[in-house]
């Protein structure tokens, strides 16, 4: 006998990317910092007091939402932190997701946003993206068609790294009748001279919600913090109905508030993954294995001369971990975080002894 539900009994659950199995290998698949965070959280982590554990923490994680609000020049009611991205995702679906109603997603893309649907009993309803990643120019139409409620789009794009400039994600959400989030994880890589920003969409509109993370930019993945910016409207409920209480630890409040007051230090890591970034993929590209311009901390590297599962492996052999998607559209690639030079020059050596 079972008790689950039976849309949970009839699901999959989220595949996460392998941890190493020795202190020898180096992992490149799961998209982490190769930096640690800023000097200014292990002090702050240094200073922490374990009396401070005996009562519940500030339940709205109000100083950090008040340097969110100051770092975006936006006000604390456009913010709620979460308990990293993915509780962010959990919240936006179990608000504004009527179990039964739809959610669309564009493929291929971060499959724990199927997971979830799966989750809320949902109806599943995906947008194929083009052959160089882009949209269909009447996504809209297709999220209205579908009845849309709530539509998960990732900018810089995964698996693929490729950025869709905010006028796209502006005219998508003036179309469609539901929410639109666009899950900006990778947000940070963005080279600043493109002159990216996408904060002016929750300032004029009340559908859409931004998604960061402390996960990749921040060096913080093991901490689990993360946030949405939206319309003050848009965040009420998720703050004060459907958030768990008192999400946000005591430590994490205060480690996520050094992180953020060290912009100088967060910002010299971004730049460090950038010129790695292009270096390695510029390898990758005169050996034969081109990849779609990033603008993330990864790159997807296309395979046709040795079968992308056996360069999986034959890396994993030589200690270094990357990613391998056996789907369609992806199982001729390899999605490789960028890491340290050390790291990269290790993944290079071992990739030209595989070919």
């Amino acid at each position: 006998m079972t008790y689950e539900r039976g849309n949970i009994a009839a699901m999959q659950g989220y595949t996460w990317g392998e941890q190493p199995q020795d202190d020898r290998t180096i992992k490149l698949n799961t998209n982490e910092n190769p930096y640690p965070a800023s000097p200014h959280v292990q002090r702050a982590l240094a200073a922490f007091t374990i009396d401070s554990l005996r009562r519940y923490p500030e339940p709205t994680a109000k100083k950090l939402r008040e340097a969110l609000a100051k770092l975006h020049d936006l006000s604390p009611e456009h913010f709620i932190v979460t308990n990293g991205g993915d509780e962010a995702l959990r919240l936006a679906l179990t608000t504004y997701v009527d179990p039964g109603a739809t959610f669309s997603m564009a493929v291929p893309s971060y499959s724990l946003y199927g997971v979830l649907a799966d989750i809320q009993d949902a109806k599943l309803h995906t947008v194929p993206l083009h052959a160089d990643w882009s949209m269909p120019e009447n996504i809209g139409a297709q999220l209205n068609s579908a009845n849309s409620r709530l539509a998960c789009l990732v900018n810089p794009h995964a698996p693929s790294g490729t950025l869709t400039s905010p006028p796209t994600y502006s005219r998508i959400a003036k179309q469609m009748n539901g929410v639109l989030l666009v899950d900006e994880a990778y947000i940070d890589f963005v080279d600043p001279k493109r002159g990216h920003d996408s904060t002016d969409l929750v300032r004029e509109l009340d559908n859409v919600l931004l998604l960061r993370t402390f996960s990749k930019g921040y060096g913080l993945a093991g901490l689990r913090l993360g946030y949405l910016i939206g319309h003050p409207d848009l965040i009420a409920p998720m703050m004060w109905k459907t958030r768990d209480s008192y999400n946000i630890n005591h430590l994490s409040q205060i480690l996520g508030l050094a992180a953020i007051e060290d912009q100088g230090y967060a910002r010299s890591t971004w730049e460090r993954v950038r010129s790695e970034r292009g270096r390695v993929q510029a390898v990758f590209e005169n050996l034969g294995f081109p990849s779609p311009p990033s603008e993330s901390n990864f790159i997807l590297v296309q395979s046709t001369r040795v079968a992308a599962r056996d360069l999986y492996t034959g890396l994993k052999e030589h200690g270094v971990l990357v990613r391998y998607f056996d789907s369609a559209g992806l199982n001729d690639k390899l999605r490789i975080t960028i890491g340290t030079p050390e790291e990269n020059d290790r993944l290079i050596s071992a990739f030209k002894q595989l070919i």
